[in-house]
């Protein structure tokens, strides 16, 4: 009988094996999330990573042959991020309405997000190129590996930082915002989208099309905010 690894070596041939192994551990993560309720905690992006790092490390596969097949992934992310404005265009009438105060906040909540990350890394007596990668951990990841490596961090770093800080605020945001007694979905929306980026949209757009209207939002304002300013400030304070 073969093994795992030479089954994938066979399947690795055909460049959608990668691409249908991606979209079952989804499935799998969906159906997980499910079998809880959709609680919080249980978020199907955790289990659809764990189950296909699993099935990667057990084949013996390493990230670069995989993504050689599952770059149509990636590819749909731009198609993705660009259809949040769906949301945003439905709900263009809270939105316009609150202009001001969701400006303000996103730029409030994106300055402490970066404060907090250089302060960890200060606290913990990092290296600078450690704390520079963890200064954009609240923006989405092709921005925050931008900024990272203009202010002399490690993109690679910088993108495990924000996939841990996302899935970090989709699975203990809504909680905390509970216990905050927040109720209003532009707040919670906005919240979301400023602390967890594109996963605490998703999370959002699953719960209430206000909350995802306000969250897409804040998250293409923080990271044009952080991308413009965050460059600017680091050199000014930290150069």
């Amino acid at each position: 009988m073969m093994d795992l690894a030479e089954i994938w070596v066979y399947l690795a041939r055909d460049p959608l094996a990668a691409l249908t192994a991606t979209l079952l551990a989804w499935m799998a993560g969906l159906r997980l999330a499910a079998l809880f309720r959709r609680h919080p905690a249980a978020n199907p992006i955790i289990f659809a990573i764990a189950i296909l790092a699993g099935l990667l490390l057990a084949a013996g596969v390493d990230y670069r042959s995989y993504f050689q097949g599952a770059q149509f992934v990636h590819f749909l992310l731009g198609p993705a991020t660009v259809a949040l404005a769906v949301p945003l265009y439905r709900q263009w009438g809270h939105v316009r309405a609150s202009g001001p105060a969701a400006l303000a906040a996103v730029l409030a909540g994106g300055t402490m997000a970066a404060l907090a990350g250089i302060g960890f890394g200060v606290m913990f007596h990092a290296a600078p190129e450690v704390t520079a990668s963890l200064a954009p951990r609240s923006v989405t990841t092709p921005v925050a590996m931008g900024i990272a490596e203009q202010i002399g961090g490690l993109p690679g770093l910088a993108a495990t930082v924000v996939l841990a800080s996302g899935v970090t605020g989709a699975m203990l945001g809504p909680m905390v915002l509970d216990l905050a007694r927040v109720r209003d979905w532009r707040a919670r929306g906005l919240a979301m989208g400023t602390a967890a980026h594109g996963i605490g949209t998703a999370r959002a757009i699953s719960v209430n099309a206000t909350a995802a209207a306000f969250s897409g939002l804040a998250m293409g304002l923080n990271a044009m905010a952080t991308a413009l300013l965050l460059p600017l400030l680091w050199r000014l304070f930290m150069g």
